[in-house]
């Protein structure tokens, strides 16, 4: 299931989506904040532009939204459902959540907005030798 030639490969390990070969971002680490939007301009394996127009990530924000709703109903559940906290308990477990896993989401926005419009091409890395 996670292994190189799925969508979810590339969007849980950050690697280029069309060969899976390199990291798309110069720091691999999303909590370090000083580079969590660096990103490599191309990858050094298959030559896939990764910012293919200006703004392009723009759309990454809307998919952020959803992950980030995404992760605070399943919060919700797991606090109040589940552990059977209190609505406030339930609600600052929740925006400690949203807090902490922020650069994550990001990331991972990111990495499904790309996935969107970049296919996996087992031979990508062949093209650029040949």
């Amino acid at each position: 299931m996670l292994q190189k030639g799925s969508k979810l490969f590339s969007i849980l390990t950050g690697t280029c989506p069309k060969c899976h070969q390199e990291s798309m971002y110069k720091d691999k680490n999303p909590y370090n904040m000083l580079n969590i939007f660096k990103m490599h301009e191309k990858c050094s394996h298959c030559d896939t532009r990764y910012k293919m127009e200006p703004s392009f990530f723009f759309g990454a924000m809307y998919v952020s939204y959803g992950v980030g709703v995404a992760i605070g109903v399943a919060t919700f559940v797991i606090a109040y459902l589940i552990l059977k906290a209190s609505l406030t308990n339930t609600f600052i477990a929740i925006t400690l959540t949203l807090i902490v896993l922020m650069p994550f989401i990001i990331r991972v926005s990111r990495n499904i907005w790309i996935n969107f419009f970049i296919h996996y091409d087992p031979d990508a890395t062949k093209k650029k030798t040949s």
